[in-house]
């Protein structure tokens, strides 16, 4: 589980602040304690990368990562995957890998590649990479090929996309407080929700638990399965849907992921309408949101569907005496 402890942006390598805050992760992690020359670990494609930069609460930058875009003779590419000593082993770079992933499933990519050093393979292993080639070496550092395939985002029909299809950005407090509620009341029959706490900020806010009710006693098939990465957390929080699944647990389901699925960094509700609401750090409030997306809300209903079906019963929440 991503901890809440950091945060990933995207920035803009033009912007001089934001571009001098790559470098200094990239010069820790690459020139100083790599040996790295300078002249080699600055080139051309930077100018033309994706860049996200990870930072503490402080505001510190801390990790950063790039996708290079597609060329004529060359595959998507993420690279120069950099993580402070002190934050290793924080699932910081999980969440750099989330986060460009995403990236590139927006621009339509449908493979990646990248030139991993021999002792990460394992780490990207876990987001679906696999080793290919002979081992080779870069700046005397042992690398090895890896790729995988990835689904990108549907694309909108050739009349254009209408105006619900379009993702909207959700940047305050109250924008995700009204797409959480949006997606829950444009639900038909099925809700999905996969969350790391229950989300007490969202769906522990009056006008959500309402219409999760009124879902949940329409009858007509109701089904709101609920993914929840840390049980324990909600079940001290006193979130209120926890009662309300135990009073009416014939409709809605609590699960937790083992324990890999729970390296996911982002959280998201997705309804059988289309509609979705998606954070790609779950322990933040923006995101983007759409209320009829058929692409994008199918992918995270199938990312949904495996993880639910590996998934084990919420202990933690079963046993409450509420």
């Amino acid at each position: 589980m991503i901890a809440d402890t950091f945060t990933v942006e995207h920035i803009d390598w033009a912007n001089p602040g934001e571009r001098a805050a790559c470098r200094k992760v990239r010069e820790e992690v690459f020139v100083v304690e790599q040996g790295v020359p300078a002249d080699e670990e600055w080139d051309a494609f930077d100018a033309i990368a994706h860049h996200v930069l990870a930072r503490d609460l402080a505001g510190n930058p801390i990790a950063t990562g790039r996708l290079v875009p597609a060329q004529p003779d060359e595959k998507a590419r993420i690279g120069r995957m950099a993580v402070l000593r002190n934050w290793r082993g924080q699932h910081v770079g999980d969440g750099l890998m989330y986060t460009l992933m995403d990236r590139a499933r927006e621009l339509g990519y449908r493979d990646l590649e990248m030139h991993a050093q021999s002792h990460a393979v394992a780490f990207y292993e876990r987001f679906g990479f696999v080793a290919f080639g002979e081992e080779f070496h870069e700046c005397e550092i042992a690398h090895r090929r890896m790729r995988r395939d990835i689904d990108p985002l549907l694309p909108v029909e050739r009349r254009g996309p209408s105006p619900a299809s379009l993702p909207q950005p959700v940047e305050t407090r109250e924008q995700a407080e009204a797409a959480m509620l949006a997606v829950i009341a444009g639900a038909r029959r099925e809700l999905s929700i996969y969350t790391r706490a229950l989300d007490g900020e969202l769906l522990d806010a009056e006008p959500a638990l309402a219409a999760l009710k009124a879902l949940a006693i329409a009858g007509r098939g109701a089904r709101i399965r609920v993914l929840v990465q840390a049980p324990a957390v909600a079940a001290q929080d006193g979130h209120r849907l926890i009662a309300l699944g135990q009073r009416l647990s014939s409709a809605i389901e609590f699960r937790t992921p083992i324990e890999e699925d729970r390296l996911y960094a982002g959280a998201f509700v997705v309804n059988d309408a289309f509609g979705y609401f998606f954070r790609s750090l779950g322990g933040r409030l923006d995101g983007e949101t759409a209320s009829r997306a058929p692409g994008r809300a199918g992918q995270l209903r199938e990312y949904f569907d495996g993880v639910w079906e590996r998934a084990e019963l919420c202990e933690d929440l079963r046993q409450l005496n509420l």
